[in-house]
Formats: C-alpha cells, sequence, structure tokens
C-alpha cells in the first residue's frame, strides 16, 4: 500500500519541483507534529493564517456549535446566517466608523477580485495602479496585479489597464491621476521580503488618492489581526483606506476572506447589473464562527499589546555577522542573508531540530519570522538558538 507522501507525489497537483515533503499529522499552539511524534515549532503559521496559534479551543469550541445548526445554506448575501451577521458586526466594532459594510469571501485572492470590481464601478474609471514586487494573489485579476513580469509572462494576456509604481517612493505617487479608479497596496509588501514603508509615504499616497478621486485600497491579507502589533497595520501610518481586504489570520485557522468600505462604495454592487458580485461559499457559517472567536480570542488576551515586546526578544537575540538585516514590523519579520543556498540549507537545519521556517515567494534570499502571535518568550529563545546554529553552520 503507498503511503501518504507517495500518494501525495501521485495524486495532488504540485506547485513546485521541490515540494518540502514534510508530513503533518496533528497541530497544536504554535507547534505541528509528524506522523512519528516529530515536533516542529511553527515558526510561519500557515503564512500568517494561524495568529493565535492551531486549534485554539475557543475555535474549535464554535466550530463544533455551528455543525450542529447548518453548514452551507445558500449563496452568499441571500440568506440571513447569524454567524456572518455577528461576525461583521464584532469587525465593524472595531475599525474605524468609515468602515460601514463587509463582503465575506473565501479566500483574500477574491478579496482582491472583488474589491477592483467595486472600485472600477464606484469611481467609473478603469486604470488600476499596483506596487513593484506587490502580491496579491494567483487568480487572474490579483495576478495582473502581481508586479513581478515573470510570473505575467507565462499566463498573458492579463487585466489591462495596470500601471505599477515603486513602493515606498513619493515621486513614484505622480503616476496616480484622475483616470485612476483605485492603488492597490500591501501595508506591508510581504512577499518581496517584508519591506515595511515610511509613514511620510503612506500619507502622500493617502493624500494623492484624495486629489485624484482615485479609492485607496489596502491589502492587510498578511499583516491584519495583530501581525504587526496593531490590529490592523494601516493604524501605524495615521491614515485609514478606502477598501480593506482582509483574509489568513481573519478565520482562526479557517478558510475565510473578506473586503470592507463604506456603504455607498459597497452598493454599487447591488443592481446594473443585480447580483454584481456574488460566491456561493464566500462567509461560511463554520468559518465566520470560528473568525468570531478568533477576534474574541486576540482582543480577550491582549494579544496585539504583547507583539512589540516578542519582537524586540527576537531582534535582540537574533545577532549574527552573516545576518545582513532583520527587517519587518512586529512578528512580521525576515532575517536577510547573502543568497538562496544559505537560506534553503538552514531552512533544512532548522526543521531537522524542530523548527520550521521558510522564504519568500519574490525574495529568496531571506527567512521568514512569522510565529503565532501565542508564543512564548522561552519558544522565542529556544527557536532563535537553533536559528543562529543554522546560520553559523551554513550561513
Amino acid at each position: 500500500m503507498l503511503n501518504n507522501r507517495q500518494l501525495f507525489l501521485l495524486n495532488t497537483a504540485q506547485t513546485s519541483n521541490s515540494p518540502r515533503m514534510i508530513e503533518i499529522a496533528k497541530a497544536e499552539g504554535v507547534y505541528l507534529y509528524g506522523p512519528n511524534g516529530e515536533e516542529y515549532m511553527d515558526l510561519v503559521s500557515g503564512f500568517n493564517v494561524s495568529n493565535i496559534g492551531h486549534r485554539n479551543p475557543k475555535v474549535i469550541q464554535a466550530i463544533q456549535q455551528q455543525l450542529e445548526k447548518y453548514l452551507h445554506v445558500t449563496v452568499y448575501g441571500e440568506f440571513v446566517q447569524a454567524p456572518q451577521v455577528e461576525f461583521a458586526s464584532d469587525l465593524l466594532a472595531v475599525l474605524p466608523k468609515h468602515f460601514e459594510s463587509v463582503y465575506f469571501t473565501n479566500s483574500g485572492a477574491e478579496a482582491v477580485e472583488g474589491s477592483m470590481k467595486v472600485a472600477k464601478r464606484f469611481t467609473g474609471r478603469r486604470q488600476i495602479i499596483a506596487a513593484k514586487k506587490a502580491y496579491h494573489g494567483s487568480t487572474q485579476g490579483a495576478l495582473s496585479l502581481i508586479g513581478n513580469e515573470e510570473y505575467h509572462t507565462a499566463y498573458a494576456p492579463l487585466l489591462p489597464e495596470i500601471e505599477f509604481i515603486t513602493f515606498n517612493d513619493i515621486a513614484d505617487l505622480a503616476h496616480i491621476t484622475p483616470k485612476t479608479a483605485a492603488v492597490i497596496i500591501e501595508a506591508i509588501q510581504g512577499e518581496a521580503g517584508v519591506r515595511v514603508p515610511d509613514v511620510a509615504y503612506m500619507q502622500a499616497l493617502r493624500k494623492r488618492c484624495d486629489e485624484t478621486g482615485a479609492l485607496l485600497v489596502f491589502d492587510e491579507i498578511q499583516t491584519g489581526f495583530g501581525r504587526t502589533g496593531r490590529l490592523f497595520a494601516f493604524e501605524h501610518y495615521g491614515i485609514v483606506p478606502d477598501i480593506l481586504m482582509l483574509a489568513k489570520g481573519i478565520g482562526g485557522g479557517m478558510p475565510l476572506g473578506a473586503f470592507v468600505a463604506a456603504k455607498q462604495v459597497m452598493d454599487v454592487i447591488k443592481d446594473n447589473p443585480m447580483l454584481g458580485h456574488i460566491t456561493t461559499f464566500g462567509g461560511h457559517p463554520v468559518s465566520c464562527a470560528a473568525a468570531k472567536a478568533s477576534l474574541e480570542v486576540i482582543l480577550e488576551n491582549q494579544l496585539v499589546e504583547q507583539v512589540a515586546e516578542k519582537e524586540q526578544l527576537f531582534r535582540n537575540l537574533l545577532q549574527h555577522p552573516k545576518i545582513k538585516e532583520i527587517r519587518g514590523k512586529g512578528l512580521m519579520m525576515c532575517l536577510q542573508l547573502e543568497n538562496f543556498e544559505q537560506v534553503y540549507n538552514v531552512s533544512n537545519y532548522c526543521a531537522q531540530q524542530g523548527i520550521m521556517i521558510d522564504w519568500y515567494l519574490h525574495c529568496e534570499t531571506a527567512l521568514r519570522v512569522a510565529p503565532p502571535l501565542t508564543i512564548s518568550n522561552e519558544e522565542i529563545e529556544k527557536a532563535c538558538k537553533i536559528i543562529l546554529a543554522g546560520i553559523e553552520k551554513y550561513g
């Protein structure tokens, strides 16, 4: 009989020629476990999904309670479903009053697709501006916003009238004009290797959008729900976007995404044509029940307030001449090394020593450090010791 690793290669579509092939049998808190009892401290968090750790008891309880009531009943937006309504209310309660309406999706990429449609329809314009080295997802529309030509060529033609500006370059904001429907930008560039913009840049971007009538759309799919030391990363910049895109950490481990805007912006999808943006499984009741519980865990346990101290502990401990730079905000950090060979070898060493660490789509020369917000100081110390040993050996 074939084992799971063999079946994985035989029956499931592969996204690279060299999958990591680490089999997971269980996950709990900040740890992943293999079928033979292997233990890995998770410093990737499912790519910023598991902000409150794996299988949080309150989330599991919320899922079980909803399973006793109903699963899918109809397409999103038609029936009144308590988990959607309650979570939307809780989410809006922790956002600025400007945000009045939540549209739930299955994923971050779908939140991007919906936001693009709403921005075009609301403004009556067609041009969308995105940033070079951005990552917003892999569907056709979201892929069109990735500022990396290598990913465009294989799937061309993509969406027309997309223009790219340099992230964190104020002079490039001149490309935003009265023809621009929206500027879609990450609050912190993630897959580019955690590039944190200047406050002045973000405030100049907000001002330029106001001057031209373009909507400012923030991608907080990786940064949202406490990851950066604020509940949402736009809070670091003293501005509020027109549309906020969320996913990953929103669902407590369940698949869910959302985009949030003022009601007058969101209402454009109601008619002409009717049902201008629809989804069958978006806002699944089980996912929304989990998301509501996850947000409560973040707030009740004051996880956001602990992030800055944990970030500083990582920075203090991860001192090594072969680490060229530590970039990031909160528990969204990267360790810049010299080349991919170093990153690959250190990552494999860490996995062998029980620390799960990874790299970035557009920055293969840096190690990703993004543990659950629930990681303890003792666990940080243990992880850093192993990372440094790997860098010393292979860096």
